[in-house]
């Protein structure tokens, strides 16, 4: 008889590069003191570069174990949902923590109801034209455009929308 249990893929491994990172900067005797890897706005690029491959894995993975009902599905845009890289980040970051134990692994899924709450929250209705490749952009872009620029001119704004494009590809 086969084993019913042999069929389970594993979670997605972060990148090398990004597990190196990690060992590093918890090192009890550490030089590196930079960003959480999960905070994707801070990151340096050479960190940020194979981020979205991996996040893109991690998506398909909760997808594929997760999601059924159509309102559990993470869309493929989610690189176009800013919100939703900065908590699919953490989440998958999380779940590395969270199977050291049992009661933390119980945890992460309270987290992931969580997340999923938070998510169809940001995406609204147009959710489920995301989830099924019918991107568009963002419908409260209008209002966020009725904001009067900084004084100083707001510097940060348009180098986080291009880091957001550049991990869309």
């Amino acid at each position: 008889m086969t084993n019913p249990l042999a069929r389970f893929e594993p979670f997605p491994e972060p990148p090398a590069l990004i597990l190196e990172y990690i060992a590093e900067r918890s090192a009890e005797e550490s030089v590196v003191d930079g960003p959480a890897p999960w905070d994707l706005g801070a990151l340096p690029a050479e960190l940020i570069e194979p981020m979205p491959a991996w996040l893109d894995s991690v998506c398909r993975w909760l997808n594929g174990r997760y999601a059924w009902q159509p309102q559990d599905v993470i869309p493929p845009c989610w690189t176009e949902h800013e919100g939703l890289a900065y908590d699919i980040a953490a989440l998958a970051f999380a779940r590395g923590d969270a199977y050291a134990e049992a009661g933390s692994a119980v945890t992460w899924h309270e987290q992931y109801n969580r997340f999923l709450t938070r998510m169809n929250n940001t995406l609204g209705k147009a959710g489920d034209e995301c989830r099924v490749g019918k991107h568009e952009q963002r419908p409260a872009r209008f209002q966020l455009a009725a904001w009067p620029a900084l004084a100083n001119g707001d510097a940060g704004e348009p180098d986080r929308a291009k880091r957001v494009e550049e991990m869309a590809g």
